[in-house]
């Protein structure tokens, strides 16, 4: 068995669901295409594009069918692993470095460190590790990463409670990012460039600080006015003004992990209508894009999967009858 692949069903074990990476590489090695470029052709996107996210498992089959064939890297979904993981990363050369109101702080870490510190849970992975050196009183561990190039990955549990969490990039401060809901990580056991990620701690991750979490929840949607859509009051209006519901509805309810999949699968339905002149293009990606922003989906990646999806049900229209 490959060190690849026991790294990976060790992960899986945890309940993390991984997927490969190419090899050495960051980039997922699967789809090989993004979701405005689809055509259906992979065996699993036979109904709509399926993303590296939802094709994360932690089935010790799938994975060893897999990591058997090529020598994948090992990404890491943190949305369906109920993980939130802190990227601390560090300077790219001399000149990159925290300025203004971080000015002196090294790397991410000094960053993170301070926030941590004003909030009043100051951690330090690098104290207290080994057998013999137990922790510092005061001080959070939790499951901690060496990447390649010298940063860190401290993975956290996902609040059971509260927003679905997502990534966010220098938000909390300087080289610190942190990969939720939508977000991958490389998993230890990987390389990148030929650069391995190493375990620095093996344990559990700690639940996420409060402090953290209250940093990262996403701000409240606005108020969203209901859809007006000019429909006539004959069956066919009846029978648009349901499929418009039915594919929100489709949209709204999908876990976490299936929630673009279905958004394209959706708009693929009101394409086809939009395409037999029953709905109007702009009525259909209104109801959508709000669906989307209910589901917690973001806009940029909200609009590119609606106008694919539009464009893929355009090309079978669906006339309904009066």
């Amino acid at each position: 068995m490959s060190d690849l692949l026991t790294a990976a069903l060790s992960h899986a074990a945890r309940g993390w669901h991984v997927f490969p990476l190419r090899p050495d590489d960051k980039r997922p090695a699967f789809p090989d295409h993004p979701t405005d470029q689809c055509t259906g052709r992979d065996p699993r996107c036979r109904t709509g594009h399926v993303g590296w996210e939802a094709r994360a498992t932690t089935d010790p089959d799938r994975i060893r069918r897999a990591w058997s064939a090529r020598p994948y890297g090992i990404g890491l979904a943190c949305g369906p692993s109920r993980l939130v993981v802190v990227d601390l990363d560090t300077p790219k050369d001399d000149t990159d470095v925290p300025a203004g109101e971080w000015a002196g702080a090294c790397d991410g870490w000094d960053v993170f460190a301070t926030l941590a510190r004003r909030h009043g849970t100051p951690i330090d992975p690098y104290d207290g590790f080994g057998p013999d050196t137990p922790p510092r009183t005061g001080v959070e561990h939790t499951y901690t990463v060496t990447t390649g190039r010298g940063g860190t990955h401290l993975y956290y549990q996902h609040p059971d409670d509260g927003p679905a969490l997502r990534n966010t990039a220098g938000t909390l401060g300087p080289m610190v990012d942190t990969r939720a809901h939508g977000g991958y990580v490389v998993a230890a056991g990987s390389t990148v460039a030929g650069r391995p990620y190493r375990i620095n701690l093996d344990t559990d991750p700690a639940p996420l600080p409060t402090w953290l979490a209250a940093q990262l929840a996403p701000a409240p949607l606005p108020p969203q006015r209901p859809v007006v859509v000019s429909l006539p009051t004959d069956r066919s209006g009846a029978y648009v003004r349901a499929a418009i519901n039915r594919e929100a509805d489709r949209v709204t309810t999908a876990p976490a992990g299936e929630r673009n999949r279905a958004l394209y699968i959706a708009a693929v339905a009101l394409g086809q209508l939009t395409a037999g002149g029953s709905l109007t293009e702009t009525d259909a990606s209104t109801a959508l894009e709000q669906a989307a922003a209910s589901a917690g989906l973001g806009s940029v990646e909200t609009a590119r999967t609606i106008r694919s999806g539009l464009a893929a049900g355009s090309k079978r229209p669906r006339r309904v009858a009066a």
